[in-house]
């Protein structure tokens, strides 16, 4: 996810993070990293252990990924726009590898030109995605809906509901 300028992820580690892997990278001919890596430190930071798998990465990698290090959830970056082509079928990939119930996020700038951000939000869930961010969403953010959905599954819940005050930016 393309988390952009100054990261400021609390210090407060939760105490089930350290047991939750995500696997993390930038799906596609996708080269922009720097938002993606950001990510990845915040989430290391905030007690999550993380696999980064860098840019240029096909979908069947993070599948790849997420099976070897037994993953909780992937979270699936995309800056230059094609992030909708690149991500088409990704939920079925995660079925098909028996991987049905992994928590799947996106976010970055994931679609060409400028577009209603709650049309792209909920494309990106009709394709199985559990949460779309945009770009410029800061890690603490992604961090707090992490929490919020790993204790929604605790509860038998597939994810948490959407914070009303978080509402996303077009």
């Amino acid at each position: 996810m393309d988390m952009g300028k100054g990261v400021a992820v609390s210090s407060r580690i939760e105490p089930s993070r350290g047991d939750k892997t995500l696997v993390t990278g930038v799906i596609g001919a996708d080269t922009h990293i720097v938002g993606n890596r950001i990510l990845s430190m915040a989430l290391e930071k905030a007690g999550f252990k993380v696999v980064a798998l860098g840019a240029l990465t096909p979908a069947d990698e993070f599948v790849k990924a997420a099976i070897e290090a037994a993953a909780d959830g992937i979270m699936v970056s995309s800056l230059y726009g094609q992030g909708e082509l690149d991500c088409r079928g990704f939920r079925e990939l995660c079925i098909e590898a028996g991987l049905q119930g992994i928590l799947l996020y996106v976010g970055g700038n994931l679609v060409v030109g400028k577009q209603d951000w709650d049309t792209v939000e909920q494309r990106f869930e009709d394709m199985g995605f559990d949460r779309a961010f945009p770009p410029g969403t800061r890690p603490e953010d992604v961090i707090e809906a992490l929490d919020r959905d790993f204790a929604a599954r605790a509860e038998g819940r597939q994810k948490a509901e959407k914070r009303a005050d978080k509402k996303a930016k077009t």
